[in-house]
């Protein structure tokens, strides 16, 4: 393609970026769901892009999704000295049979063999009274499940019984679960308890706390903190606002990638101990992103704690095993009074968990259970993406001077937590480079910052950081 017109391609979706941003105007700074609206507004400059048959190539490089965190298995081109990550589709069993992804054509295989490991399991399950297609009168899932996710929490050191664990359809579905059943149980008599909540934090839980009458107490946190909550902050609050019931704490940040030391945990849970009426939320989504021997003391932390029925720990395959449309999560409840209070909430909005969805989540389990080093080559395509990104931020930030910061200097999940230079905003890092980020206030933070994904699409020049 001539030089002048490529350039004439580069400025008309330019143009058009600016254009949809204009659109959008203050129904996207007013939006509840600017994560989603994002993507949608990037999805659909990249259909208006394709439909004035502009290249792929050129699309791709002037519009990116850097909004959600999950990984596009389908669409993974790196490769480094250790592992060929265009694999991975196939390998966990997402690839189709004879489905073209990066050039080369998946076998299909692990897809073909999770649905046979899935007939085997509901005969095993038959075979020891367990009928899944019938009506569940628990509700939060089949005992077998249950006991190989108790002895999979035990590994990092937690002692949770399969009676306390209750499966979800993801660990979000978990949180909003387990905060109806604690307002209808636990808490039932005070009139508005509160949860404290971190920020910059994942905002989906103050949706869920006040859509069931919950306060929730924002705690600003501080970039000299590393983004993470102080003791002195949660005991100046908890003395502040005696109805909290709870602190929702996200161990590995989303959004900052900043993740709590077993010493500052401990610190934490020092001042909870003060307060046994108020429960910990550990969110552990992306336990599993990072340094496994690190993130093993971390966990060990909560293990240690003198009064686990203070915790619950809330787990997901979808970020740690890119598993996001699979929504196979479940909550370890560290009260078994509560554990057995809880369901109420599972049987009054799911009824039953579905057969089929039980059957795939085992079936996937035993996978990655009987294939560890999956886990591994996955933690090495996070960090492989992290540093990239990292990496081109600052080479666009020597051309730009959009970032007082490009990234919070921790190595955790799948994000990078940039601070934006005075007078910058997502709208100007967009128009200016066409990559889409999530503005500090969808996490209770400020709009002086933005949350980059390393997930959806590659982030050019990962050659350069590949070992």
């Amino acid at each position: 393609m001539p030089l002048t017109e490529q350039a004439d391609q580069r400025a008309a979706i330019a143009a058009l970026r600016q254009d949809a941003l204009a659109q959008a105007g203050d129904a996207l700074r007013a939006s509840r769901e600017p994560i989603q609206m994002l993507s949608r507004i990037v999805t659909g400059l990249t259909a208006e892009c394709r439909a004035r048959g502009f290249p792929d190539d050129l699309i791709s490089a002037e519009i990116v999704n850097r909004t959600i965190g999950d990984i596009d298995l389908r669409r993974i081109v790196e490769q480094d000295s250790q592992y060929d990550y265009r694999t991975l589709a196939d390998e966990l069993g997402v690839a189709l049979p004879g489905e073209l992804i990066a050039g080369q054509r998946a076998t299909g295989a692990r897809y073909q063999e999770l649905r046979q490991r899935m007939a085997a399991l509901e005969r095993d399950l038959l075979a020891r009274g367990s009928d899944l297609q019938m009506y569940d009168l628990g509700g939060v899932g089949n005992p077998v499940l249950r006991a190989w996710l108790s002895a999979d929490v035990a590994q990092w050191g937690l002692a949770v019984p399969p009676a306390q664990i209750l499966l979800a359809i993801g660990s979000l579905d978990a949180l909003d679960k387990t905060l109806r059943g604690l307002r209808m149980t636990a808490w039932h008599d005070v009139v508005r308890p509160g949860m404290l909540f971190p920020t910059p934090g994942y905002a989906v839980m103050v949706w869920q706390a006040q859509s069931i009458g919950m306060e929730v107490v924002p705690v600003r946190t501080t970039p000299e903190a590393g983004y993470r909550l102080s003791p002195a902050q949660l005991a100046a609050t908890l003395a502040e606002h005696p109805d909290v019931r709870a602190l929702y704490l996200t161990l590995s940040n989303n959004p900052t990638a900043c993740a709590y030391t077993p010493d500052e945990l401990r610190a934490l849970l020092a001042v909870l101990a003060d307060h046994p009426d108020v429960l910990l939320l550990a969110d552990m989504a992306y336990v599993g992103t990072g340094d496994p021997a690190v993130e093993q003391a971390r966990v060990q932390a909560l293990a240690d704690y003198a009064h686990p029925a203070q915790i619950m720990t809330f787990w997901s395959f979808s970020k740690i095993l890119s598993m996001t449309g699979s929504r196979f999560g479940w909550v370890a409840v560290g009260d078994p009074a509560l554990a057995q209070r809880l369901p109420v909430a599972w049987m009054n909005t799911l009824a039953a968990l579905p057969a089929e969805w039980q059957l795939r989540f085992m079936a996937f389990y035993e996978l990655v259970r009987d294939h560890p080093e999956l886990r591994a080559k996955l933690r090495a395509l996070y960090r492989l993406r992290r540093r990239a990104l990292i990496r081109q931020l600052d080479a666009l930030n020597r051309q730009t001077s959009l970032f007082a910061q490009t990234h919070a200097q921790d190595d955790g999940t799948v994000y990078v937590w940039a601070r934006l230079a005075p007078g910058e905003s997502i709208l100007s890092l967009f128009a200016q480079t066409g990559i889409a980020g999530v503005p500090g206030s969808a996490f209770g933070y400020d709009d002086d910052h933005v949350r980059l994904s390393v997930g959806i699409v590659p982030v050019p020049g990962w050659e350069a950081v590949a070992e």
